[in-house]
C-alpha cells in the first residue's frame, strides 16, 4: 500500500494557515486577508488532503483547495479589511474574538430554527443535542463527534466548530435518546451527525450505537460523514478500522439498515485506491452507503461533473441520493448557484445517467418547513413560474404535493421565492396564526 495509506492522522488548522498559503502562491496582503477570514470561519483539513488531493499547481483555483481553504472574498471587504488590520497590528485575542463575534453573528449561524423550532423535550425539558424536525426521523449529535477530519468551506454547521459554547449542541447522554424514542414510537430512524461521527474510535461510537440496537421501532441507523473523501484510512489502516467494521456488522445482524451517508463533492475524492478499498470495505459490512452534497458555485457547478459522479458512486456500488442547494448560512452569498442555474445543471446531469442512479433527488433545499426539491421551470396560464414540491415535511400533510412560485432567475433560497397563483405558499400560515406570526 502506498505512503498515504499507512501514515497515521495529521491535522493542519489555523496555526498551520500561513505557511500553507504560502504553497498556494499567495502573497503577504493576500496571506492575511485569508488568514482574517479564518478567525470567522473554521479551518481544519488534514495531511491526506493536503497531499492526495489537491492539485498545488492549480491553486488557489483547484476545485479542493477552494473546497478546504478560505477565501478573501467569502465574507464582505469591510469586515476583512477591520479583522485584518487587528491582525497585522497583533491586537489582543480577545479583541480579535469580539470582532470575529460580531461578523459570525450576521451570518445566520443556525438556518431553519435549528435552535429553536427542532428542540425535543422529554416532558417539558429540553433534550440537548437532538432535533426533531420530521416525525420519523431524529437528528444526535455526539458531544465527542463534534470536529471533522477537516473542515468543508461551505459547511452549514460552521458555527459548531469555532469555540463558541452558545452556538454548538450535542450530548453524551445515549439514555436520554433512548428514553425519548420509547416516548416517540413514531421515530424509525436515527441519524448521528456533528461534526462527523466517524472522528470518534470505535470504542466511543460503539457507546452510542449499541444502546440503539435494543431499540425495536428503529429501523435505521444513519450516520453523517465526509471520511470516505477525507480520510478513507479510518475504514483500512487506522488502528480500530477492522473493530469499526464488526460494529458496522453487529447492526446490520440485529436487523437494522445501518446506512452510511456519505459526502462526496467532487470526482476527484473519489479516485484514490484508498476510497476503493474503504467503500468495499464498509458495503462488505452490510451497510449501504448513500451519497449526497450540495452544488457550490466554483467547485463543482457542472452537469458533467455531477454525471460523471454519480456513475463512478454506482460503480463502486453506492446509492445517490442527493443534490442540495448551498443553505442559507455562512458564505451563501459567495458559494450560492441560483435556482434557476441549479435546476438546469441537475436537469442535464439527470438526463445523462442511467436509471440505477436516478435514485439521486434535488436540487434540494433543507429550509425551514422542510426539503423543498426544485421540480422545472414551467410556463402556466401564461406565467413562467419554479415547480416545487416537499420531499419531507415538518407537516407531513405537504410531502409529494406540488406548488408554484414565481420564476426569479436570481433567487438563491426559498425565502426569495413569492408565490404564483395563490397569496401564500402552502406552508405559510392562516387566519390568526398569520397575524401572529406577521
Amino acid at each position: 500500500m502506498n505512503q498515504a495509506g499507512t501514515r497515521r492522522f495529521r491535522a493542519y488548522t489555523s496555526k498551520h494557515l500561513d505557511d500553507l498559503l504560502q504553497r498556494a502562491g499567495l502573497g503577504d496582503e493576500e496571506r492575511l486577508k485569508v488568514r482574517a477570514v479564518a478567525t470567522v470561519l473554521p479551518f481544519r483539513t488534514n495531511a491526506y488532503v493536503v497531499d492526495e488531493l489537491i492539485d498545488w499547481s492549480a491553486a488557489p483555483d483547484d476545485p479542493i483547495y477552494r473546497l478546504v481553504f478560505p477565501q478573501e472574498d467569502m465574507l464582505p471587504a469591510a469586515d476583512v479589511a477591520r479583522l485584518a488590520d487587528l491582525l497585522k497590528a497583533e491586537a489582543p485575542n480577545a479583541e480579535i474574538q469580539a470582532e470575529a463575534n460580531r461578523v459570525r453573528a450576521q451570518l445566520n449561524p443556525h438556518p431553519a430554527g435549528q435552535m429553536e423550532l427542532n428542540v425535543p423535550r422529554i416532558g417539558v425539558e429540553p433534550v440537548p443535542g437532538m432535533q426533531h424536525k420530521y416525525p420519523e426521523t431524529v437528528l444526535f449529535f455526539p458531544k465527542q463527534g463534534q470536529t471533522c477530519h477537516a473542515y468543508c468551506t461551505y459547511c452549514f454547521r460552521w458555527a459548531q466548530f469555532v469555540g463558541d459554547a452558545d452556538l454548538k449542541f450535542a450530548s453524551d447522554d445515549i439514555g436520554q435518546l433512548v428514553r425519548y424514542l420509547h416516548e416517540h414510537p413514531e421515530v424509525t430512524s436515527v441519524l448521528i451527525t456533528g461534526g462527523d461521527a466517524m472522528i470518534m474510535g470505535e470504542p466511543v461510537i460503539r457507546r452510542y450505537i449499541e444502546p440503539l440496537l435494543g431499540v425495536e421501532q428503529l429501523e435505521s441507523i444513519r450516520i453523517g460523514t465526509k471520511a470516505l473523501a477525507y480520510w478513507p484510512q479510518r475504514f483500512t489502516t487506522d488502528p480500530d478500522a477492522d473493530a469499526t467494521l464488526e460494529l458496522f456488522e453487529q447492526v446490520t445482524e440485529s436487523g437494522k439498515n445501518l446506512a452510511f451517508m456519505a459526502h462526496f463533492t467532487h470526482p476527484r475524492e473519489l479516485e484514490s485506491p484508498l476510497v476503493e478499498s474503504a467503500v468495499q470495505r464498509i458495503l462488505g459490512s452490510g451497510a449501504t452507503i448513500r451519497t449526497q452534497a450540495p452544488m457550490i458555485r466554483s467547485i463543482n457547478d457542472d452537469a458533467a461533473l455531477w454525471s460523471g459522479m454519480w456513475r463512478r458512486q454506482l460503480r463502486m456500488g453506492m446509492i445517490p441520493y442527493y443534490m442540495f442547494v448551498e443553505r442559507d448560512t455562512g458564505p451563501q452569498d459567495y458559494f450560492a448557484v441560483p435556482l434557476a442555474r441549479a435546476y438546469e445543471i441537475f436537469r442535464d446531469a439527470y438526463s445523462t445517467i442511467s436509471g440505477l442512479c436516478r435514485t439521486v433527488r434535488g436540487p434540494s433545499m433543507s429550509a425551514t418547513p422542510g426539503k423543498v426539491c426544485v421540480d422545472g421551470v414551467a410556463e402556466i396560464a401564461g406565467e413562467k413560474v419554479f415547480v416545487l414540491h416537499f420531499i419531507q415535511a415538518r407537516d407531513p400533510a405537504l410531502v409529494g404535493r406540488p406548488f408554484f412560485a414565481r420564476y426569479d432567475p436570481s433567487a438563491v433560497w426559498l425565502t426569495d421565492l413569492r408565490p404564483a397563483f395563490a397569496d401564500r405558499f402552502p406552508f405559510e400560515p392562516t387566519g390568526e396564526a398569520a397575524l401572529l406570526t406577521a
